[in-house]
């Protein structure tokens, strides 16, 4: 009876540490209740400060998802450090995931982490950006072609409400070892080179911010100064880089002067619209982002088809292979439709109608 009792007890002790060691460290987050034995997914978010997105909306949003399939997630954050993104890759497949799904710091890490996870049997998902190279199972984002394109008819838009109708125009793009770069710019590139080749529009600067506000601020600043202060528009592939381009705008009192693109609709960003010193964003509803990640989860789990969630594809250049894609519709937000992304569950109106916007907020039916 005695040798029984002491089994029972080391029985429960190894229990307590099996949970003790699936629990997460460096601020991640499970998904609620048991997997059901359906498997385990790990995630993979790549930073906290080249959008505000990942920490405030694609982590919680994913946790819901993932609850509501009742799919044990691990979500953690490289935080921008690629040695900590392939330990923590390391340390998932080592953990059992089925499911990987990764939002990557360049293609060669992330190519890097996903064949260690396929050599082990363990399927992947690239979340937002595709990793060139990697051969990812699923491929869940955005259409980010047609997100560049809004950023350049926005930036048209804004410049035709101003009256200009000639304008020069500079290009402040994304990190190049972002895919995602790669395609906003050929949709704006797209978008606006009618209007360059019939010189109504002169592209005066091309340059990186690196995803960066104090980087894209500089490299707007040099612009600036190389074309003596006359640009009219300014391209920014997001609304981190149009915060730091705004600063400078702003300390030549000429925010609200020079129609400045963002995307991502993060907080500061529609702020800055209400304000009217940034003339627009792109919304992606970045729930049927997640929905559409935690559904595909599912299915590799249950080795099941995800056709009909994963409806369209996207070429991996690298590869020269097509990747099945979950890819959702994004939206262009102007001082005019700033109520639609708080309708949409997306921010509250508290989170922006604070202090100086709250007269704005009012007076564009945000409430």
């Amino acid at each position: 009876m005695r040798i029984r009792q002491l089994s029972a007890v080391a029985v429960a002790l190894a229990s307590a540490v099996a949970l003790v060691g699936c629990g997460n460290s460096d601020g991640g987050s499970s998904g609620g209740g048991s997997s059901s034995g359906t498997g385990k997914v790990g995630v993979i978010l790549p930073d906290a400060t080249t959008s505000p997105r990942w920490e405030s909306n694609d982590r919680p949003l994913l946790k819901k998802a993932f609850d509501a399939l009742s799919i044990q997630a691990d979500i953690q954050n490289a935080n921008g450090d690629k040695a900590k993104f392939g330990t923590l890759c390391e340390s998932m497949i080592n953990a059992g995931v089925k499911v990987l799904l990764i939002t990557n710091l360049d293609s060669e890490t992330g190519s890097a982490c996903l064949k260690k996870a396929q050599a082990a049997g363990v399927k992947t998902i690239d979340y937002d950006r595709l990793t060139l190279g990697g051969g990812a199972s699923y491929y869940v984002s955005f259409d980010n072609v047609q997100v560049g394109k809004l950023i350049g008819e926005g930036l048209k838009g804004c410049l035709d409400k101003a009256g200009k109708t000639s304008a020069n125009i500079v290009y402040i793009n994304g990190d190049p070892t972002d895919n995602n770069a790669t395609l906003f710019k050929q949709g704006y590139v797209e978008a606006l080179k009618p209007l360059i080749d019939g010189g109504k529009y002169k592209l005066v600067g091309d340059q990186t911010g690196k995803w960066d506000a104090n980087i894209a601020g500089t490299a707007f600043e040099q612009l600036f100064t190389q074309n003596g202060g006359k640009i009219d528009g300014v391209v920014s592939a997001n609304d981190t880089m149009a915060g730091g381009i705004i600063a400078r705008l702003k300390a030549n009192k000429l925010n609200g002067k020079v129609p400045v693109t963002g995307q991502d609709a993060s907080k500061e960003g529609l702020q800055r619209i209400l304000a009217g010193d940034q003339c627009m964003s792109v919304y992606k509803a970045i729930k049927k982002e997640a929905d559409a990640a935690a559904q595909l989860s599912q299915a590799l789990i249950k080795g099941q088809d995800a056709a009909s969630v994963a409806s369209a594809t996207v070429k991996d250049t690298v590869l020269g292979k097509d990747v099945p894609s979950a890819l959702q519709v994004p939206q262009a937000i102007t001082v005019d439709n700033v109520k639609d992304v708080i309708a949409d569950g997306y921010w509250k109106a508290s989170d922006i109608c604070t202090g100086e916007f709250a007269q704005a907020c009012t007076q564009h039916g945000i409430s």
